[in-house]
């Protein structure tokens, strides 16, 4: 009975967890939970996807509004070319 009331909680691994950012990259675009779902290349587990997503949100790589889920976290790279075209003040 006492392993029946435990709940036993999913890690997520690395590669899905690059699954999801990669997905949340392309997307460009606010996009749903359930648009998500359809758009990864595996099927994940809802309670994993929610650990991800809350991952992703603390990092600051995402925000989750009632619109759906938006990537926002700027690579290097992409942040030092804007520099370079920037104006110094």
């Amino acid at each position: 009975m006492q392993k029946q009331l435990k709940q036993i909680q999913h890690s997520p691994t690395l590669n899905t967890v690059i699954m999801v950012e990669g997905t949340l990259k392309k997307a460009g675009e606010v996009i749903t939970l359930a648009e998500l779902k359809r758009r990864l290349p595996r099927k994940v587990m809802h309670q994993t996807l929610n650990q991800i997503l809350d991952y992703l949100q603390w990092s600051g790589k995402i925000i989750i509004g009632m619109k759906g889920i938006l990537w926002v976290f700027t690579e290097r790279k992409e942040l030092n070319s804007l520099i370079e075209r920037g104006l110094e003040l």
